[in-house]
């Protein structure tokens, strides 16, 4: 990297550290002038960075410290809009994913869709609603299924995607509930035996947009447009994310 590479910040949740660091290399290899540097914090607490360094009184237009912001779900994003802490023209949907049934690998007789599970009589693994986004899609599509009643007694709630696996693996659950690319991170461990593709069950789309006090708009707007060109979009489908198509 050269010593005199310009830095581009990006506010982000730590869910998707995985794509945003392989977006971040690959945006490197073709503007080998920039380095791209992640801040990370989730939820609420990125929220509050965000609305810190606007209402602190130091930064205006152009002269903030965060070029983009990339949170775990786009309902933050809404919030940010309203506030006018972002410049919404500017948001940019870079990846989508999907929940899927994953068992273990050596499982033979596993329930081939979301809905068999009702009548398999398996215990299945979830991520905390309260706590985590993987959780509150997994209870969202449950319901939108029908499966939150059928299923009750019968859901492991664990603290996140790997416990969701760890729970899969050591017994106390027969399958999981995991984000697509959840599921091929463990992709050694477990396999992918159902994806849902309800259609009142969309797949969740990932989103960054441009801090209204971004340092260097311009140099903003070439990542966001760099994340929907084809290299980005491969490197995302390597990691199980499903592409977006280009504006």
């Amino acid at each position: 990297m050269p010593a005199h590479a310009e830095s581009l910040v990006i506010a982000a949740s730590p869910s998707l550290a995985a794509p945003l660091e392989a977006l971040g290399r690959a945006f490197e290899a073709v503007h080998p002038d920039v380095q791209v540097r992640l801040y990370f914090d989730s939820g609420l607490d990125l929220r509050r960075t965000v609305a810190a360094t606007h209402n602190d009184g130091r930064h205006a237009d152009g002269t903030g410290v965060i070029h983009l912001i990339a949170p775990g779900s786009d309902e933050l994003l809404d919030r940010l809009e309203q506030k006018s802490y972002v410049l919404p023209e500017t948001r940019r949907p870079y990846a989508h994913t999907r929940l899927v049934l994953v068992v273990p690998e050596s499982l033979v007789d596993a329930p081939s869709s979301f809905e068999a599970l009702a009548a398999s009589g398996a215990r299945v693994a979830v991520a905390d609603p309260q706590e985590t986004e993987l959780g509150m899609r997994t209870k969202g599509l449950l319901d939108v299924l029908g499966l939150s009643r059928a299923l009750q007694g019968r859901l492991d709630v664990a603290a996140d995607a790997r416990a969701v696996v760890d729970h899969v693996l050591n017994g106390q659950a027969n399958v999981g509930i995991l984000f697509s690319a959840d599921a091929v991170r463990e992709r050694e461990r477990v396999r992918v035996v159902a994806i849902s593709r309800h259609a009142a069950a969309p797949p969740i789309s990932h989103s960054m947009t441009m801090d209204r006090f971004s340092p260097n708009r311009r140099l903003g707007r070439t990542f966001l447009d760099f994340t929907v060109t084809a290299p980005a979009q491969a490197v995302l489908r390597q990691l199980g994310y499903e592409p977006v198509p280009a504006p």
